[in-house]
């Protein structure tokens, strides 16, 4: 918690605004929220309405313009859909300040094989290009085998571990939401930790969450 305390950041795809709650609610001293989509804009708002230190607009990663200016720019859960994730991670580079640091959290290939094999082709020529109301009458049908299938076994990956735990309303929100996106890239530990440097972020580290995804973080110069 103290390291957000009077700290500056960008949240880009901040979604409901829930990530940007906690380092508000931690004592950072200002906090600048986007997201291209104006329902999760109107959440955000809704969601960080208190604090009158943040500041939510709908706006592309893309088209950012900031330089030098925030301690901390974080990107969870979007940069594996966008078609350009080496340029969105070029414009958080240009947004931290000298010494601040980017963060960022996307899928990971490790474990997630099957996903890329089998799912993926499915995902990006069928579900993405359905009405999201019959995609998410078809998430019944995967769900229930999800469902069924961590109730038998004993599964060994961490995510699974937890998954297990969660209710059978829980579990299809989370195949719907993999189902919906026209693009989602796994990448591998080396990957991530390449476009990072790409970048031209240094002490680059990475934490391998619940088997199946990255966590990392770099410093600018």
């Amino acid at each position: 918690k103290e390291d957000w305390s009077k700290r500056s950041f960008l949240d880009i795809g901040c979604g409901m605004g829930r990530n940007s709650y906690w380092p508000l609610s931690y004592g950072a001293s200002y906090c600048y929220a986007i997201d291209a989509d104006i329902n999760s804009i109107k959440s955000a708002r809704q969601t960080l309405k208190k604090y009158s230190n943040a500041k939510v607009e709908m706006l592309s990663v893309y088209d950012i313009k900031f330089k030098n200016k925030f301690d901390y720019v974080f990107s969870l859960g979007v940069l594996h859909h966008l078609e350009y994730p080496d340029l969105a991670i070029k414009k958080m580079v240009l947004a931290a300040k000298s010494g601040g640091s980017v963060m960022i959290w996307v899928y990971g290939f490790e474990n997630n094989e099957w996903i890329v094999s089998f799912f993926n082709p499915i995902r990006e020529k069928i579900f993405s290009k359905l009405p999201i109301s019959l995609t998410h009458h078809l998430s019944l049908y995967p769900a229930i085998f999800l469902f069924t299938f961590l109730k038998i076994h004993q599964p060994k990956i961490e995510y699974y571990k937890l998954i297990k735990k969660f209710s059978f309303k829980h579990l299809r929100s989370i195949i719907f939401d993999q189902m919906l996106p026209k693009i989602a890239n796994y990448w591998t530990k080396q990957e991530v930790k390449t476009i990072l440097q790409n970048a031209g972020l240094v002490k680059v580290r990475l934490k391998h969450v619940n088997g199946i995804s990255w966590a990392a973080i770099g410093e600018k110069p």
